[in-house]
């Protein structure tokens, strides 16, 4: 009997003990910021609202984990985190973190409004990580009281939109992977300096009035990799070595697929992928979907490469512009391009999207499938042995990031 007693009563506390276990189990946080400094952990699953804006002081860090969302509730504080010290958002595949605006906000018309300002990170910041991260409806319109301008940061001026991203420490690391960026209202990524990896990510619906996605000056050393850019309204990729930093910028830019990106901007700028001004650019293995404009050299250094880039054009209008001719000298073409004369030539044969779908449409539709269906001739004969900036990557908070080797598919995905 004292046996059965003592067997119960081992049950009794094992229960307690069980469901207080339970019971302590982590509580997502809800914290409301209204505007100072941040730095430490921001916990994981939490929501922490901004209702003005951040400063991540000097030699401080910022982590932000996997299922924190960030939200900018007070649209009118155009809120901005400035970056001095680091900042790594850590999400994951099942738990990313997002950097958005409260749901009733989240409308076609607000799609490229600029309803937060970005995350500016000024000379002193050494590094930043972003996994798994979305980052939406970013890009407010500089005020004289914007922290960005008041530090001297970006143009450091009233009137200005700000990026999503903007980095000037050329000695500073910068690793996005598996990122989705969306609704940006100009720039996505402004890069005055830094070692650079950009890779996996979607860049979806950017570009009011103007701006690219990818936007490099001088300073910068960039691996960009296996990226998707929808509908820019300006380039994809924007390769420059204005300024004057140290060293010259080196993009390295293979295996990235572009749909759509030029035609809400009626001039020579929009379209896909704009080298200019010295920059030392190399192009390989991507795809240029209906986009206005063929790869552009504009007074680029001679070292540059473009080439084993693949066309299509749903339009005749679109293959003209992708082809080299008097009218638009700034387009060329490299000896293994894959590129038709006539409309509808070398179709891709992406899993799921229409390629009659009007290049002035910036909504993008989550159940695309950019990846290629057997058969396509996309899946084979493109450059291999691209020499990466980091080929054993960047090293970021004690873990290195590399951006995968070129394949020999086109664009961004391979097959299915």
């Amino acid at each position: 009997m004292k046996i059965k007693t003592l067997f119960i009563a081992f049950l009794a506390v094992s229960t307690i003990f069980v469901a207080c276990k339970k019971d302590n189990a982590p509580i997502p946080v809800n914290v409301t910021l209204n505007s100072g400094t941040a730095s430490g952990i921001w916990k994981k699953g939490g929501t922490y609202t901004i209702n003005g804006s951040l400063i991540i002081p000097k030699d401080s860090s910022l982590t932000i984990e996997e299922g924190v969302t960030v939200l900018f509730a007070d649209t009118s504080k155009r809120s901005e985190i400035i970056v001095k010290g680091n900042i790594y958002s850590k999400g994951t595949a099942s738990n990313p973190v997002k950097f958005t605006v409260p749901d009733q906000y989240k409308t076609s018309a607000n799609a490229m409004q600029g309803l937060w300002g970005g995350i500016v990170a000024s000379p002193t910041c050494q590094e930043i990580l972003f996994l798994y991260t979305t980052i939406e409806y970013a890009g407010a319109v500089t005020t004289s009281n914007s922290l960005s301008v008041i530090n001297g940061l970006y143009k450091a001026a009233a009137g200005e939109k700000t990026p999503a991203l903007y980095a000037s420490n050329v000695d500073g690391k910068v690793v996005v992977m598996n990122c989705k960026i969306q609704n940006i209202k100009e720039d996505v990524f402004y890069m005055e300096g830094g070692k650079i990896i950009f890779a996996n990510n979607v860049f979806a619906s950017s570009g009011l009035e103007n701006g690219g996605v990818i936007n490099l000056k001088s300073g910068c050393t960039a691996d960009c990799a296996y990226n998707l850019i929808f509908s820019s309204n300006s380039d994809g990729f924007k390769l420059s070595n204005s300024g004057d930093k140290i060293p010259q910028t080196h993009a390295v830019c293979y295996n990235n697929t572009l749909v759509n990106c030029g035609w809400r901007r009626p001039d020579i700028k929009g379209g896909s992928v704009w080298m200019e001004k010295l920059v030392f650019a190399e192009l390989y293995n991507n795809i240029l979907a209906n986009c206005r404009w063929g790869v552009k050299f504009s007074k680029a250094d001679t070292k540059t490469i473009y080439d084993y880039t693949y066309y299509y054009g749903y339009t005749q209008q679109c293959v003209n512009q992708f082809t080299p001719n008097t009218t638009w000298a700034e387009v060329v073409r490299g000896t293994h391009d894959i590129a038709g004369t006539t409309a509808g030539a070398n179709d891709p044969k992406f899993v799921n999207y229409p390629l009659s779908n009007d290049g002035m449409n910036y909504a993008f539709d989550n159940s695309w499938d950019f990846h290629l269906q057997a058969g396509s001739p996309a899946l084979t004969g493109a450059k291999t042995d691209v020499i990466r900036n980091f080929p054993s990557g960047l090293t970021i908070g004690g873990i290195t990031y590399t951006a995968p080797a070129a394949s020999a598919f086109y664009g961004a995905f391979g097959a299915k």
